[in-house]
C-alpha cells in the first residue's frame, strides 16, 4: 500500500463534493481554468495547488516546457480538469502520467462540460498497488 493511501482516498471524497459546487453556482461548460478557480477547495479546508509545474527530465535534460498539473491536493491526490463533450481515452494516459511521475497514489478526472456528468460520477484511477498492503 502506497504510504499515505488513506488521507487521498479521504481528500478524494471530500473534494468531489467541492467539485460539484462550482458547476451548481455557474452553470456547466465553462472552460476549465474558469471552474478550477470555482472549486471550492480553499473554502472546505482542502490543501490544494492549482496549475502546478510539473518537470519533465529526459536523461538529465529538464525540458523548458513543464507540465502544468490542474489541482494537486495534499500531494498525494491529483485532479485533471476538463470541459470536454466527450472523454478520450487520453484523458486517462495523462492522468495516469501525471501520477506516475509524482508517485500519487490517486488521480481523479472532474469533467465540468455536462452538469449530470459530474453527478454521474467522476472517474478516479489508483496508482497500481497503491491500495495494496
Amino acid at each position: 500500500m502506497h504510504k499515505d493511501f488513506q488521507r487521498p482516498d479521504q481528500w478524494s471524497r471530500r473534494s468531489t463534493g467541492a467539485a460539484i459546487e462550482a458547476p451548481r453556482d455557474k452553470g456547466p461548460g465553462l472552460v476549465e481554468s474558469i471552474h478550477g478557480k470555482c472549486l471550492e477547495l480553499r473554502i472546505q479546508g482542502i490543501p490544494a495547488v492549482n496549475q502546478l509545474i510539473v518537470p519533465v527530465e529526459y536523461k538529465g535534460y529538464v525540458f523548458d516546457e513543464p507540465l502544468k498539473l490542474d489541482v494537486c491536493i495534499d500531494p498525494d491526490l491529483i485532479q485533471a480538469l476538463n470541459a470536454v463533450q466527450k472523454m478520450l481515452p487520453e484523458h486517462n494516459v495523462q492522468r495516469l502520467n501525471y501520477m506516475k511521475r509524482l508517485n500519487t497514489p490517486v488521480g481523479l478526472i472532474i469533467n465540468f462540460f455536462h452538469e449530470m456528468g459530474l453527478k454521474a460520477g467522476i472517474p478516479r484511477l489508483i496508482l497500481r498497488g497503491a491500495d495494496q498492503p
